[in-house]
């Protein structure tokens, strides 16, 4: 009997999921246990296996397509096996993005045996007219560029094959100073582009401003590499994250001298063998922050728009730099823990987003209630950090500086600094309240005491 293969739900709050690779195609033999395709969310790669021996009588997406989860991706079963019955009732929700990169849904019929597959984007329906930088245009985003006269030979498309599509017109647009009507009418007729700033109201470009094709010489004095899956989605979810709050990041400096002596008695402690885990700097920062949410509640928080949500416990996300993109786990009950039982878990989550194992529950931003992102060890004196939304804030910690600091009676002295940044969601949190909060961190930083 045929067997419909869906596309797994890899955790709650994964919506949909990127095919990396259709390893049997349609009319392949499989066994059980063979793997049928590779996929990936924004941070972590699976395999589905085939669930019984048979062919692969279909297929219905192809790589790189972006597919909602839970969807039909292949039918297994024995040649010639009528499997329409399977498929009659489902239906398939295929994925479109506003140009501000919004999810929407639209509704179609599923593909059955006797009806070809159905595109993912309303944008690929059409067939390809014309060739854009060795690839081709659809009629929409080709007809949206002729109206709007806009070079689209250096357009990356983002489309199957690298074709581009309306969206990727958009997004040219939205990068491009708008056009007086003369200014549009002369574009279109001599070919000729505007510079990056109109001189007109509100950045208008002018006739004037116009200037000529880039010289021919340097055409080929670069190199277009396809995005990665991951860097799409990273980048998507960075765009919302601006687009979608009122971000402010304040930044303050905290002595660091207290926490530079527990690191030296940390690693005397190591070599005496009476301790087993090396607590680093990041690690008593990261506790000093649990102590400080634990003061201020309202940060610990999660911003739903006409609600917020105050979390009675502190799941703590830690910002980590991996080879296929920065992930951000989640230790949950982080103010349960002792200091070494945090660097325990940071250990431990770490490895596993760098060896792909993690688990995609405790990826998502809404799985922790404040963030941590640490840029000291390269150096990085000061940074805005990006809020993982719907959290209120995000840390930035930023490397350990030499600042002068009266130490009384008239006597200054240089002495280690670390340098903190806190972006809050200026919509859930005041002003005043985020100041005093990062001055509460700073606070506990140069008070810490720890046991283990």
């Amino acid at each position: 009997m045929a067997v419909v293969v869906i596309l797994p739900k890899q955790g709650q709050s994964v919506e949909s999921c990127i095919i990396t690779e259709i390893k049997k195609k349609k009319g392949d033999s499989v066994k059980k246990g063979d793997i049928l395709f590779s996929y990936e969310t924004d941070k972590a790669s699976f395999e589905e296996e085939s669930p019984t021996d048979g062919v692969v009588l279909e297929s219905f997406y192809n790589d790189g397509d972006e597919v909602p989860v839970l969807m039909n991706m292949m039918v297994i079963g024995q040649p010639g096996e009528d499997y329409s019955a399977l498929l009659g009732e489902s239906p398939l929700i295929p994925i479109n993005r506003n140009p501000q990169g919004d999810l929407k849904e639209s509704v179609s019929e599923v593909p059955t045996a006797n009806s070809e597959k159905q595109p993912i984007i309303e944008e690929l329906e059409a067939s390809p007219k014309g060739e854009v930088g060795g690839g081709f245009i659809s009629p929409r985003a080709k007809n949206l560029a002729v109206k709007e006269a806009l070079d689209v030979s250096q357009i990356i498309g983002s489309g199957p094959k690298g074709r581009v599509i309306e969206k990727d017109v958009l997004s040219a647009l939205e990068n491009r100073p708008k056009l007086t009507p003369l200014a549009k009418k002369i574009a279109a007729e001599q070919g000729v582009q505007p510079s990056a700033l109109g001189t007109g109201l509100a950045g208008t470009a002018r006739s004037t401003d116009l200037s000529a094709p880039s010289n021919p010489v340097y055409i080929g004095d670069f190199e277009d590499k396809k995005t990665s899956n991951m860097r799409k989605i990273i980048a998507k979810a960075m765009h919302a994250s601006l687009q979608n709050s009122a971000q402010l990041t304040h930044h303050l400096g905290a002595d660091a001298r207290r926490i530079l002596e527990l690191r030296k008695q940390v690693k005397a402690a190591m070599d005496a063998g009476t301790i087993s885990t090396n607590i680093t700097l990041n690690d008593m920062v990261c506790f000093a922050v649990v102590k400080a949410l634990k003061k201020f509640p309202n940060v610990n928080t999660h911003f739903l728009g006409e609600t917020v949500r105050y979390f009675n416990k502190i799941h703590l996300g830690l910002a980590v730099d991996t080879d296929r993109g920065l992930m951000v786990p989640v230790v949950r009950n982080a103010d349960d823990l002792s200091i070494e039982g945090l660097a325990n878990q940071f250990k431990e989550i770490a490895n596993s987003c760098r060896k792909g194992s993690i688990n995609p529950e405790i990826l998502s931003a809404e799985a922790g209630t404040f963030t941590v992102s640490n840029l000291g060890n390269y150096g990085v004196e000061i940074f805005t950090p990006v809020i993982n939304l719907p959290q209120s804030a995000i840390l930035g910690v930023n490397t350990i500086v030499p600042r002068p600091k009266d130490l009384g009676d008239g006597v200054y002295a240089f002495v280690p600094y670390i340098g903190l940044s806190l972006t809050y969601d200026h919509r859930s949190l005041d002003g005043g309240e985020a100041t005093r909060f990062l001055k509460q961190i700073a606070i506990e930083i140069e008070n810490l005491e720890i046991e283990y």
